[in-house]
């Protein structure tokens, strides 16, 4: 998953907090019974993935409220966000409403979303959440939205030339996977575009997870205030471990990122041994168009190794979650629907045709089976999230982290000095006044 920007203006805000009144918009015994339709936006994905689902839940949730119909109106990633800020000006804003979950922040620290958490308990498998997408869903403590669907990471492999080196078995922790990866570049380092492990300097979702692994964290929160925590020994820790694994053994560029060009189809090229990648990027690589159909066969996938043996490295789960704005007349009725479409029945169905994993750890077991699925459905259960902050868009838009990456991957600053500097910067940006 992409990540999304949120750009929600000072009016709208203040236009959807007097829409809402003092303390947002209540939920009467009335609301349930005279609403008639229940608007409800969810991105294309759905339409184009499991339609089919989306039908079923809707039809469930029709047949359990006579006379209230549900109105499924499909957005695009591109300017749902425009839209969804017209839309609260304009006070006629959707039920429920699909959210990226690096989106939800600096909404929900603006009260646009309906709080809830005294709700929490009747929302199927609440207490299985996958842990990257509850914590998109919490802010100051309260519950603002219900987790939906993800996308992880993990390594994307390519299984022939692991054989050829006499790799026959996924490694465990990351110093065996540095090792397979020296024997990769052993062999087939002499062309001076071949990666073990391609990884451009700037891809800083995966640059992360090395730092959470070692117990560090991008910044941290005290008494109402941000501290940038980039250089804390364990984040330079994990950084340096990073660097050391990575350096050796990539050849991608050190100021690049991960989608210019996408690394998927880098990897399908042939002079690539694997990736750290989201599971959609392994049907990029085999996209007859753009990829190489012809390595279907090799082709494999395993969670990135944690430093701890028998543990894997945290993933960044990009995903959805739900959310209902807090002007919607029709509260009630859209926790319902909601209930109905994240149900278990409904995730499971979700998980098997969309090729996603479910919201929650228990359905996250339905991929165990498929070799394409099990391994980015086991590496969602160890995650990690962006801080919540209302001004965490600020720091992705200023490029404070892939700033500090290059710096490290060029030699241009050391990581101590790298890491003081981001850490500053975060630091001001997460306790700007909006």
């Amino acid at each position: 998953m992409n990540r999304r920007r949120v750009g929600v203006a000072a009016a709208v805000l203040l236009a959807l907090l007097v829409a809402a009144g003092p303390g947002g918009a209540s939920v009467n015994s009335h609301a349930r019974a005279s609403a008639t339709t229940v608007t409800v936006w969810l991105q294309v994905d759905a339409q184009q993935n499991w339609p089919d689902v989306v039908n079923a839940a809707t039809q469930t949730f029709e047949q359990q409220h006579p006379g209230v119909t549900v109105d499924v109106q499909y957005q695009q990633w591109s300017d749902h966000l425009t839209k969804l800020d017209a839309s609260i000006a304009g006070n006629n804003a959707p039920d429920v409403v699909e959210m990226g979950n690096s989106e939800t922040v600096k909404y929900m620290a603006a009260g646009a979303f309906a709080d809830l958490s005294s709700q929490k308990s009747s929302f199927p498998n609440s207490s299985t959440w996958l842990k990257g997408l509850a914590d998109s869903c919490k802010y100051q403590g309260k519950l603002f939205c219900v987790p939906y669907y993800a996308g992880a990471r993990a390594v994307i492999y390519r299984k022939d030339l692991y054989h050829k080196v006499g790799i026959k078995k996924a490694p465990t922790t990351l110093a065996q996977f540095t090792t397979d990866s020296d024997k990769l570049m052993a062999k087939y380092g002499s062309n001076p575009n071949f990666s073990a492990l391609y990884f451009p300097g700037k891809y800083w979702y995966a640059a992360m997870s090395f730092v959470y692994d070692f117990g560090g964290q991008i910044a941290t929160q005290s008494g109402g205030k941000w501290a940038g925590a980039l250089d804390s020994p364990k984040a330079i820790q994990g950084l340096t471990a990073l660097k050391a694994a990575v350096g050796p053994i990539s050849r991608a560029s050190k100021t690049g990122d991960e989608a210019h060009p996408f690394q998927a189809l880098v990897f399908s090229k042939g002079k690539v041994g694997s990736i750290y990648a989201n599971g959609w990027e392994w049907g990029l690589a085999l996209d007859p168009k753009q990829g190489n159909p012809k390595l279907a066969n090799d082709l494999g996938a395993f969670p990135m190794p944690s430093h701890v043996k028998g543990r894997y490295m945290p993933t960044f789960l990009g995903g959805s979650d739900l959310a209902i704005p807090v002007t919607s007349k029709n509260q009630a009725l859209a926790q319902d629907w909601i209930r109905d479409y994240t149900s278990t029945q409904s995730e499971t169905q979700m998980a098997t045709v969309g090729k996603v994993i479910a919201n929650t750890t228990t359905l996250a077991k339905i991929n165990a089976g498929n070799p394409q699925l099990a391994p980015f459905a086991a590496a969602a259960k160890y995650s990690w999230f962006v801080p919540t902050a209302a001004n965490w868009t600020n720091v992705e838009n200023a490029n404070v982290l892939q700033n500090m990456l290059v710096s490290i991957f060029t030699g241009k600053s050391t990581i101590a000095q790298a890491t003081k500097s981001a850490s500053k910067q975060i630091t001001q940006i997460l306790n700007a006044s909006s």
